[in-house]
């Protein structure tokens, strides 16, 4: 393939690094990643000065624009309903941070923290189906906002053993507004533990899959380094 027909890698970053790289972010129209609002503190303080600041810093660039949305201390599938409330209302507040934004996604972190076998876990006898409906509790409402905001809610790797969960996840809600997004670092830790490479995650995703964090890893912690770095190469050869 000529590598002129190659998509251009992009960034996920802060916006107070955004003035360093903005000339190749926006020269080249590349994917940005804004990751400011997955940090209390922002959420909580003047989120839409944060935002103001990123579009003026990226005048001119007209390539996708995503958030990361909230995670600490959060689960994208809570049994406790109160627990329950507290992630709505901070996912809530993401949207809110995309809106001003003028983001087309936000990036949101998967349930499935495999405890055990990946060929084990979650399988649809273990406890997929339980984590499925508690993650509707938590998606469902998000769905008008996100809707109005034409802005996608895509549902990252973490520690899964495998892209099914995550797949029978997105499936499950039957709309473009959810979708799989795929972190080859993370996968590539969980090969550790018997996961498949993370070519096998972009191959059984297909057209469910509609975002990518591209970074590089040893397959021992996650390391976020810069592709070609680690071991993904060698890993996904095979």
């Amino acid at each position: 393939m000529d590598q002129r027909d190659l998509p251009l890698i992009g960034a996920a970053l802060m916006v107070a690094d955004l003035a360093t790289h903005a000339e190749w972010l926006v020269g080249g129209q590349r994917d940005i990643e804004i990751q400011d609002p997955f940090i209390p503190d922002v959420l909580d303080g003047d989120w839409r000065a944060v935002a103001r600041e990123a579009r003026r810093l990226l005048a001119g660039h007209s390539g996708r624009l995503g958030i990361h949305g909230p995670f600490y201390s959060l689960n994208l599938a809570p049994f406790d309903p109160k627990v329950r409330a507290i992630t709505i209302e901070r996912l809530r507040q993401g949207l809110d941070f995309a809106g001003e934004l003028g983001a087309t996604h936000m990036v949101v972190h998967s349930p499935f923290m495999s405890f055990g076998h990946p060929a084990h876990t979650y399988t649809p006898a273990s406890r997929r189906q339980y984590d499925i409906e508690a993650a509707h509790a938590v998606i469902e409402p998000l769905l008008p906002q996100a809707e109005s905001l034409g802005c996608t809610i895509v549902i990252e790797n973490i520690a899964d053993g495998g892209p099914a969960p995550v797949l029978d996840l997105v499936r499950s809600f039957g709309t473009p507004l959810v979708r799989a997004s795929l972190d080859t670092g993370h996968a590539t830790i969980m090969q550790q533990v018997g996961a498949p490479t993370p070519d096998q995650w972009v191959r059984e995703a297909g057209d469910l899959l509609a975002h990518v964090h591209l970074q590089d890893s040893d397959g021992l912690l996650d390391r976020h380094w810069a592709p070609g770095d680690g071991a993904i190469s060698s890993a996904t050869s095979r």
